[in-house]
C-alpha cells in the first residue's frame, strides 16, 4: 500500500510539536524540511548529532523520514549563489543518511534572477541544457560517494520540465546517483492542460522506473498569470502556488486525474511514499482526506 507523507514545514513549530502535529494529523511518513522553530538548520551549522537527533526524534514517534527537501537553484545566473546553492546540496547529501533518508530533492532551476520559479528565455537554450547536465552529474556522483541520490524534481519554467528534457536528462547522466520525484502537475503548461490523462500516461509509460518518491498538489488553468505565493509561515518552495498559466492548488482543488495517477503509480510502485503539498495548515485534515479516499477507491 501507499504510504501518504506530508512535508512538516507545513508545520511552523519546534520539532517536538511539529512531530505531535504530524501524529496528530494521520501521516505515517514525512519529506523532511529543516525548519524547526527551536534549532538553528543553516546549512552551514548541520553537525551529524544534529542530523541524528532530528532522524531519532521522527523515529521514536514512528514517523520515517522518506526524503529531505534540498530545493534551490542550481544554474543562478550569480556564479557566487550557484556555487552556495550547489555547496548546500552537497551538505545535505553527505548527511543525508544521518538524517534518515538517502534521497535529496530539488529543482533544476531558471536563469531567471528574480524569481526560482518564473521561466528566462535563456532556460531553452543548449547552454542551459548542458549546464544544468554537468551540474547534476556531478551532484550525482557525489551522492552516490556519499551513500545518498539526488532526486530532480522538474517544472515546465525551470530548465528541466518537459517529458523529452528529463528522457534525454537521464541518458546523458545515466547515473545509480540520480532519480526522479514524481510529481505530475509540474509537466503542465497552458499548452497541454486539457489533455492531462495523455500526459499521465506518456510520464508513466516513459519515466515510471527512475521514480522514487512521489507528491500530491493539483493543478489547473490560472485566471492569473502571474506568480502566486500563499501567506503562510513556510519557505517559498512551500509557499509557491503557480507562475503562467497553470495554478498549483493543494490536492482534490484541480483538474488532476487522480484516478489515473495512482493506478499508474502503484502499479509501478506499490509500496511508494506519496507526499502532500502547496496548502495551509488548516487545509491538511481535508487534502488527506481527499487524497485516503482516492487511495481507498482504487485499492493503494
Amino acid at each position: 500500500m501507499i504510504s501518504v507523507g506530508i512535508f512538516n514545514g507545513y508545520y511552523p513549530y519546534t520539532l517536538s510539536e511539529t512531530i505531535a502535529k504530524i501524529q496528530k494529523d494521520g501521516f505515517s511518513c514525512v519529506q523532511l524540511d529543516l525548519s524547526f522553530k527551536d534549532m538553528d538548520l543553516s546549512l552551514d551549522s548541520l553537525t551529524q548529532e544534529k542530523a541524528r537527533h532530528i532522524r531519532d526524534a521522527f523515529r521514536e514517534a514512528n514517523l520515517p523520514i522518506v526524503c529531505i527537501s534540498g530545493y534551490t537553484n542550481i544554474i543562478h545566473p550569480d556564479p557566487r549563489k550557484r556555487a552556495e546553492n550547489i555547496e548546500g546540496l552537497k551538505t545535505l547529501l553527505k548527511f543525508a543518511r544521518d538524517l534518515g533518508s538517502p534521497y535529496v530533492i530539488s529543482e533544476t532551476g531558471t536563469y531567471n534572477s528574480e524569481s526560482d520559479w518564473v521561466w528566462d528565455p535563456k532556460n531553452g537554450t543548449e547552454e542551459a541544457y548542458e549546464a544544468v547536465c554537468g551540474e547534476l552529474e556531478s551532484l550525482a556522483k557525489f551522492a552516490y560517494d556519499h551513500g545518498s541520490m539526488f532526486l530532480v524534481e522538474n517544472y515546465v519554467n525551470n530548465v528541466i520540465g518537459s517529458v523529452d528534457q528529463l528522457t534525454r536528462l537521464f541518458s546523458d547522466v545515466n547515473h545509480p546517483g540520480l532519480g526522479l520525484l514524481m510529481d505530475p502537475t509540474n509537466y503542465f503548461t497552458e499548452k497541454n492542460i486539457n489533455q492531462v490523462d495523455e500526459e499521465l500516461n506518456r510520464i508513466f509509460n516513459t519515466l515510471g522506473d527512475k521514480i522514487k518518491i512521489a507528491h500530491a498538489k493539483d493543478c489547473k488553468p490560472a485566471v492569473d498569470t502571474s506568480e502566486k505565493h500563499a501567506a503562510i509561515d513556510a519557505a517559498e518552495s512551500h509557499t509557491f502556488r503557480g507562475a503562467g498559466g497553470v495554478e498549483l492548488p493543494a490536492p482534490g482543488l484541480g483538474i488532476l486525474n487522480y484516478d489515473l495517477y495512482l493506478q499508474r503509480l502503484s502499479k509501478l510502485h506499490p509500496n511508494i511514499p506519496i507526499i502532500i503539498e502547496h496548502l495551509d495548515e488548516q487545509d491538511i485534515p481535508r487534502a488527506k482526506r481527499f487524497l485516503d479516499g482516492k487511495l481507498k477507491e482504487n485499492g493503494c
